[in-house]
């Protein structure tokens, strides 16, 4: 009565997922059809063969043996042979085309739907779990979509077939060949609940131990240098014993389910030739015919088999759904704005834009203590607005709020422009008014061409070297051997942190914008470069604003406005100088 209770409540949940999966399956009804036209005529060809062998080897074996017969029984049964060859050679060909497609075209679909969610929501998995989802889980969400139905189709025609051919030719061999039903439909229920609770824990670890590999790769400098190879060895080691531990307890189980299925099998299997050699014994069918109810007998049980092990395959599928759900149905930014943003970016290219700040308040989702306060500022065309005060205070928070990647729980945030009196809310539209330059190291792996024109791919050549010239990096950058062509390593390997630094800040110049912002942008520059970067971004656009965060004073000679940003939330305004002589 409990399990009962169990299948009940989760049913909604599995349905729900199996709906989802649906909205797929409509979208490739097509090439479904296809599958389960392909499945089809394979069934009906082998369904075909084995009535084409009974022929045949009555024909070979009656008494009085009649040429024509025996002719005309191999030429149809060696015709079905190589038809199926060739059809399945075609079918296997244009398959793999298709599900390449598909499945492509899922995985880039489900992609871009995590990309589009909030940023916030977004940070709640960890970037190993999200890759787990988009490759193992979207893998398998995306052949149970092509997959599934076609081959419960397949499986009741080849099942439905066989049974009626056995029944049209011995009813009673039907009953021995489905000997093994009953038990099996009974197993497939406690299977279906083991299945599904196995493959949510299975992916849960692999997550955990991509999660752990990734973090480990990422800080392998660290790693060698504290010299914690051996301790992160056996983290590792704890999570595969782990993954070990589910999935033998798994292997237990389902190797207990094979031996029973294996030795209803036989039952069913013997029981079939045991009748088969009586009715022949008693002369009551033919060679032909024993040949044909053995071997229909075998396929109507690995069809009943398959049928039945379709039910923890599709919990199995509908578990991988949800776990991709789970991440696609974050809600997504929207861009509403965005047409009033691109003509405001028009604007704000000939006279710039200010920022307006009022009273915005903001607190993450799992804190309870704000990391701001009625934050109130404006920032009009050609300011510098420096944000200073601890690690931690809600400086990079302000910058995120600027971006549209969270928005405040009060107050409000908008672009203005104060010719015109035009205003836009700060939103996920409003980006486009913005550049960027986050702290610590973002360079991507390829060219530093490649990372440049990701923000701006129209940009020509001479732009590109412009932008390094701008941000200091022309210099280092024209003494390697392919100039801006050079191919970087992951994460910019082979270049200091202050090099890859300026990179950074060159493809935010190069994307022209007129709010730039900086996190710690200048924190790995010695104060020559850092002067020098300074001057070249003020110089380069005189309409734009600049809104950076840092802990060096030389930054804040340049400030026109410098708040200070503490660890209780409040936000209040400071003199540059002063903060400059207390730092010297």
């Amino acid at each position: 009565m409990n399990q009962l209770k169990t299948w009940i409540k989760r049913m909604p949940e599995i349905l729900r997922e199996w709906v989802w999966l649906g909205r797929y399956m409509r979208r490739y009804r097509l090439t479904i059809v296809f599958y389960i036209c392909i499945g089809i005529l394979g069934v009906a060809m082998g369904l075909v063969m084995s009535v084409a062998q009974r022929s045949l080897i009555n024909a070979v074996t009656a008494e009085i043996k009649i040429p024509r017969k025996i002719i005309t029984a191999a030429t149809l049964a060696i015709g079905l042979a190589i038809s199926q060859i060739f059809i399945k050679a075609v079918s296997g060909w244009i398959s793999a085309h298709v599900s390449i497609r598909v499945v492509n075209e899922i995985r880039e679909d489900i992609f871009r739907k995590v990309l589009a969610s909030r940023w916030e929501l977004l940070c709640r998995f960890h970037s190993g779990d999200l890759i787990n989802r988009l490759e193992g889980d979207v893998n398998a969400v995306s052949s149970g979509v092509i997959t599934f139905l076609p081959n419960l189709v397949t499986g009741l025609v080849q099942f439905l077939g066989a049974f009626l051919i056995i029944m049209a030719f011995d009813p009673l061999m039907a009953v021995f060949a489905l000997i093994s039903a009953p038990v099996l439909v009974f197993s497939a229920r406690p299977m279906m609940k083991i299945m599904r609770k196995h493959n949510q824990r299975m992916r849960e670890v692999n997550g955990r131990i991509l999660s752990f590999n990734e973090e480990v790769f990422q800080n392998i400098q660290l790693v060698k240098a504290f010299s914690l190879g051996s301790d992160y060895c056996e983290g590792l080691r704890t999570l595969l014993w782990e993954y070990r531990r589910i999935r033998l307890d798994f292997t237990k189980i389902s190797i207990a389910v094979s031996v029973l299925m294996g030795f209803l099998g036989l039952i069913a299997g013997y029981s079939c030739y045991a009748w088969s050699v009586y009715r022949l014994y008693t002369g009551a069918i033919l060679y032909g015919d024993m040949a044909m109810f053995i071997q229909l007998a075998a396929t109507l049980s690995s069809a009943f088999s398959a049928l039945i092990r379709m039910v923890p395959a599709a919990v199995s599928t509908a578990t991988c759904a949800g776990r991709v759900m789970e991440v696609t149905a974050l809600p997504a930014e929207t861009d509403i704005d965005g047409e009033a943003a691109s003509a405001l970016r028009e604007i704000a290219d000939v006279r710039g834009v200010e920022i307006h700040f009022r009273d915005v308040a903001f607190t993450y989702m799992n804190g309870q203590i704000p990391v701001l306060q009625r934050v109130s500022f404006i920032a009009k065309p050609g300011q510098v607005v420096a944000l200073v005060g601890p690690s931690g205070g809600g400086k990079t928070t302000v910058l995120r709020l600027m971006l549209g990647l969270l928005s405040p729980e009060q107050g409000s945030l908008s672009v203005v422009d104060p010719v015109e009196g035009i205003s836009l809310p700060v939103s996920e539209s409003t980006r486009r008014l913005c550049a960027y330059v986050p702290q610590g190291n973002s360079i991507f792996s390829g060219t530093i061409e490649s990372n440049l024109r990701s923000v701006a791919p129209d940009a020509t050549g001479e732009e590109v070297v412009e932008a390094l010239r701008t941000a200091d990096a022309w210099d280092f950058v024209s003494e390697l051997p392919d100039t801006y062509r050079t191919r970087l390593g992951e994460r910019g390997l082979n270049l200091s942190e202050g090099q890859l630094q300026r990179i950074a800040i060159a493809r935010a110049v190069l994307r022209n914008a007129p709010i730039l912002i900086m996190d710690e942008a200048t924190s790995a520059l010695d104060a020559d470069t850092e002067a020098r970067v300074l001057r070249n971004l003020m110089a380069g656009n005189p309409h734009r604003i600049c809104l950076v965060t840092t802990h060096r004073a030389g930054m804040l000679a340049y400030a026109d406005l410098v708040f200070r940003v503490e660890g209780d939330g409040s936000f209040h305004r400071v003199k540059a100088e002063d903060m400059v002589t207390a730092a010297g």
